[in-house]
């Protein structure tokens, strides 16, 4: 593992990586990535020798999200922090994962350091074999760094009534800066300083998806999500293509198209887990784990797959949810819910493995 964590060429790519990320941006790094698992998983397909694209490029230094877009989002909360970023986003600027950075030299060189520490931690988890998806728990690992390093609260100051209150979106209320003032609050914001009337601006929650944060529509996209995704797999058998075109289709949330869904933490584990059940021994025998005959689950047609996918799918769309409202609604930065879903959802497949739901885990790792 040491030869792994400092393999100079690695390095150097995961430092390339991240400081690229910044400069294109954490969001439009994270699309990219998307569009290389499509044409990574369509090249695969054609030639199942062919894996350069996904695992080289996609998820190796160039673009996992581990590394460009975790080094883009710590670039981001550190120009938030330095004062670079104006650009009249709604929330917090350490939010903003859509911007380009652009080139400012220490921006680019945070993005790297961060690239590097994407490297790092998703490289500890493959080596050791931990029971989840390591990208995903780079990406996840690498925002609560960020928040450390750079002076941001792990969680942010609750105002609602409850962590998981979202109802002062729905009203609209901002947030209050200093003593009441006596003239309904004007006077206060006369005399409160530049970053006072920002702060005082913005909402006092701020969910991660303004569109897509009520428990029964999140369900849902879960439920229509989770079917695709498990489609896809089952019938090219890629785990991994369903979520490159979920990825590829935040382009259109980038332009601003309104209320785009995002589902990728939807899509992957829920192709996982249909493959997991779909899957009989001989094609399995790729699999990080050996295959369990007798599974309760294994061999399955489509169909059944298809049911598995669908509740994959609701479970982490609903425990993207409950991240987001607890590490995302009222801090600063960017904690990634879909990373942390990710996480969840592949470390389900493992125990249905364990337990013996499954007769493979597919290609998350195990001990």
């Amino acid at each position: 593992m040491i030869d792994a964590l400092l393999d100079l060429a690695e390095l150097i790519a995961a430092f390339g990586g991240g400081a690229f990320g910044a400069a294109l941006g954490p969001l439009p790094a994270f699309i990219f990535t998307g569009f290389l698992v499509i044409a990574g998983e369509a090249a695969t397909l054609v030639d199942p020798n062919a894996a350069a694209i996904t695992d080289g490029v996609a998820f190796g230094p160039p673009f996992s999200p581990a590394i460009s877009f975790a080094g883009g989002v710590a670039a981001t909360a550190y120009a938030a922090r330095r004062g670079y970023l104006e650009t009249g986003f709604d929330y917090h600027e350490a939010k903003n994962i859509a911007f380009a950075l652009g080139t400012k030299p220490d921006v680019l060189a945070v993005g790297g350091a961060f690239g590097v520490l994407g490297y790092w931690l998703q490289t500890v988890s493959a080596e050791l074999a931990m029971p989840y998806d390591p990208i995903a728990m780079g990406v996840v690992l690498s925002a609560l760094f960020h928040r450390l390093i750079l002076g941001y609260s792990i969680i942010g100051t609750v105002r609602s009534s409850s962590v998981l209150d979202m109802s002062p979106f729905e009203d609209g209320e901002k947030r209050v800066i200093g003593e009441p003032a006596t003239d309904g609050g004007q006077a206060q914001a006369a005399d409160a300083s530049p970053a006072e009337q920002r702060e005082g601006d913005r909402l006092v929650v701020e969910p991660w998806l303004g569109h897509q944060y009520k428990w029964g529509h999140v369900a849902m996209i879960g439920l229509v999500a989770g079917i695709l995704g498990a489609y896809v797999a089952v019938t090219t058998g890629s785990a991994f293509l369903g979520f490159g075109i979920s990825a590829a289709s935040l382009v259109f949330l980038n332009c601003g198209v309104e209320k785009t869904p995002v589902t990728h933490h939807i899509t992957l584990p829920a192709s996982t887990a249909a493959l997991a059940v779909s899957l009989g021994p001989q094609a399995a025998a790729t699999a990080p784990v050996d295959y369990q005959e007798g599974a309760m689950l294994a061999g399955e047609g489509l169909a059944v797959a298809l049911v598995v996918g669908l509740l994959f799918g609701i479970v982490c769309a609903l425990f993207g949810e409950l991240f987001q409202r607890i590490f995302y609604a009222h801090s600063d930065t960017h904690w990634d819910p879909p990373a942390a879903a990710i996480v969840f959802g592949t470390f389900l497949v493992t125990l249905c493995y364990v337990a013996g739901v499954f007769g493979t885990t597919v290609w998350v790792p195990w001990f």
